[in-house]
């Protein structure tokens, strides 16, 4: 099979599955194989699942013999963040302790891909426990600190790491992954993919780590948007057993080819950046004046960062209290990560409190602020990805996301990050659509819009 076809997109490959240019078997083992392969280099994988893989893509190759389609991922080899439990294979939640775990259950999220058709051919690296304890390196995890896609010496992101390394060196067609303040939206920009955060409660969590009950999403990560809208459709809507999750099946939108969309960008989103970042920002900008109207606004002065931490501390100090207090947190890898989860066990219940009702005037304020606008547009982080030997304090440029990262995930707002450029030493950059709540279609159409005037999205690292 032709190398290039690890970088192929999801709507490519099901194409050429149609046409019995190959089957899903071969498929899927020429991803086996590459994850075999070029897994260790980038730390990416814990579990390969070869022999589950092998049964599903046979199953797939029958039923398209028989006539029966489910779809355009039926058949399409996949990965998924070491968080949402597999029945009978271990879900380590990327933590030492915990690398045997074995959960007798599918998550939602697996059932529903495997009903599209999807074949599970690995579990993927990623932080320990989230990134949760918090974590300063990234070196945080047992299975090694996650390596980019474009240079193996700079950090994949985290906490999805292994979804974004894995997708971004072909060694998967897409991955699942998760976010509670970042997750998906990094390690997508960092590898140079298309990766969207949906709105909080349009992806069941069920049998996925909990994290931060009121703040984890789970997600897509993929080399096109397109893509990224076919994943989402296949895993959104309704689940008895998530009681979080609202609205309905997920249908994808069409929108008219001559609508003009109408965005907002942030005053100060060019400050503080790395140049080529800014200099990427400014060039989409243009891009982007060529389809829509372009209003310059500022986010409401409320206070994200401390909104988002308080509340993830808290939670994640009810979810893991057992974990703390047995003392196997101290079997973590990162020794920040070994007493980090202390400290929220003692937080004040009336600073939880707080937080929950500043978080209601931050959805409120977003809110206002999206009214009669399609999407926020930003750079997705202020630099390219960072040296992994190097604690992220100390990185040339610091390792933060820009503002409207933590006021989207406080309000639950679906955002999408696509490819946009490089550096000079050829790391991606990112450009970020934040939207309204269960308005995913919309950021999709934007960023196919955006895909069908560039090729940021069509350059991969070599074959290997």
């Amino acid at each position: 099979m032709n190398p290039e076809l690890a970088f192929a997109p999801v709507t490519e490959l099901g194409q050429r599955l149609r046409k019995g240019e190959f089957t899903s078997l071969q498929l899927t083992e020429f991803f086996l194989d590459r994850l075999k392969q070029f897994g260790p280099t980038y730390n990416a994988v814990v579990t390969r699942t070869d022999d589950l893989a092998r049964q599903a893509a046979q199953q797939a190759d029958e039923e398209r013999r028989a006539g029966q389609d489910r779809g355009p991922l039926h058949g399409i080899p996949y990965g998924v963040k070491d968080l949402l439990a597999t029945k009978g294979i271990p879900t380590s939640w990327g933590a030492a302790p915990l690398k045997d775990q074995i959960i007798d259950s599918d998550a939602t999220v697996i059932q529903k891909l495997r009903a599209a058709g999807g074949v599970l051919v690995a579990k993927l690296a990623m932080v320990e426990l989230a990134g949760g304890f918090g974590y300063r390196q990234a070196n945080c995890t047992f299975t090694g600190p996650g390596r980019n896609a474009w240079n193996r010496d700079r950090w994949a992101g985290g906490s999805s790491s292994g979804p974004g390394s894995a997708v971004g060196a072909g060694l998967v067609p897409f991955a699942i992954g998760s976010e509670t303040s970042g997750s998906i939206i990094t390690p997508a920009c960092y590898n140079g993919l298309s990766g969207l955060r949906p709105t909080y409660g349009r992806v069941s969590r069920h049998g996925a780590m909990a994290l931060s009950w009121s703040l984890d999403k789970i997600g897509p990560m993929c080399r096109t948007v397109e893509d990224a809208a076919t994943v989402f459709a296949a895993i959104a809507g309704p689940d008895e057993a998530d009681p979080t999750v609202h609205g309905g099946p997920y249908q994808i939108a069409t929108v008219s080819p001559s609508r003009r969309f109408r965005c907002l960008v942030l005053s100060g989103a060019e400050e503080q950046i790395q140049e080529a970042v800014k200099a990427n920002y400014r060039q989409s900008l243009k891009m982007l004046g060529e389809m829509a109207d372009i209003q310059e606004t500022t986010l409401p002065d409320l206070p994200y960062g401390a909104v988002v931490s308080t509340i993830i501390a808290c939670e994640m100090a009810a979810a893991f209290e057992e974990l703390i207090r047995s003392g196997q947190v101290w079997e973590l890898t990162a020794p920040e990560d070994r007493w980090g989860g202390h400290s929220g066990l003692v937080i004040p219940a009336k600073d939880y409190i707080n937080a929950q009702r500043v978080r209601t005037r931050i959805q409120q304020a977003m809110n206002a602020c999206l009214r009669g606008y399609d999407a926020i547009v930003t750079p997705t982080l202020t630099t390219v990805a960072g040296p992994i030997d190097t604690e992220f304090r100390h990185w040339p440029k610091g390792f933060s996301s820009t503002p409207i990262g933590t006021a989207g995930n406080a309000a639950g707002l679906p955002a999408l990050t696509l490819a946009n450029g490089f550096d000079e030493d050829g790391l991606p950059t990112g450009l970020l659509l934040t939207g309204k709540p269960h308005d995913e279609a919309t950021l999709f159409a934007l960023g196919q819009r955006l895909q069908q005037v560039t090729n940021w999205h069509t350059r991969h690292p070599p074959v290997g």
